[in-house]
């Protein structure tokens, strides 16, 4: 017993035990008469570079496969193993639509090199983390990054900013690169 408990601060543990309001998830997900499941509202992102299990999971469970901050070639490889989970779980034959690929990058680009080096300046601090794939110089080159993964399947890419408070950088890409894309 902590010395909360002993206080009286925390309810009865019988409290914690009690339904959520509106009974147990398999009754809320459903119309009050009975009805179908609710359509969601929202997607159900996955990812990573898992092999076997993460393949295999996005397949039966996920909207979305997003492989973030890799180079082209290993988001290719990523998506053929999706793409190859869905088709062994006969996703789209079952009447579920097929997952959206997806691709992260991190951007740094400017209007010249220098402004680009300058936005680059953070991705170069030492990091436990992965090593990353950025987009390092012109809104061509990011253009060109974004158009590479279309080219192996990725119809969403999300982009990663490294100073939210530089605004100049969105409006950068606002005008330079989303034109060259198309319609959304």
């Amino acid at each position: 017993m902590d010395e909360g408990d002993r206080r009286g601060d925390h309810p009865p543990a019988a409290d914690h035990d009690r339904e959520p309001e509106g009974g147990p998830p398999h009754h809320r997900d459903r119309e009050p008469e009975g009805g179908p499941p609710r359509r969601r509202d929202r997607r159900a992102p996955a990812g990573g570079r898992g092999p076997q299990r993460t393949p295999r999971l996005a397949a039966r469970y996920a909207d979305e496969f997003n492989l973030p901050f890799r180079n082209v070639s290993e988001t290719a490889e990523a998506f053929e193993r999706v793409v190859e989970a869905q088709e062994r779980i006969g996703r789209g034959r079952d009447g579920r639509a097929p997952l959206v690929l997806s691709a992260g990058v991190v951007v740094a680009i400017g209007r010249d090199d220098a402004q680009a080096r300058r936005r680059a300046a953070p991705l170069h601090v030492p990091s436990a983390l992965p090593p990353e794939d950025p987009v390092i110089g012109s809104p061509a080159r990011l253009v060109d990054r974004i158009g590479e993964f279309a080219a192996i399947g990725a119809t969403r890419v999300h982009l990663r900013l490294i100073d939210f408070n530089d605004l100049d950088h969105l409006e950068l890409i606002a005008a330079e690169v989303l034109p060259q894309l198309g319609p959304a």
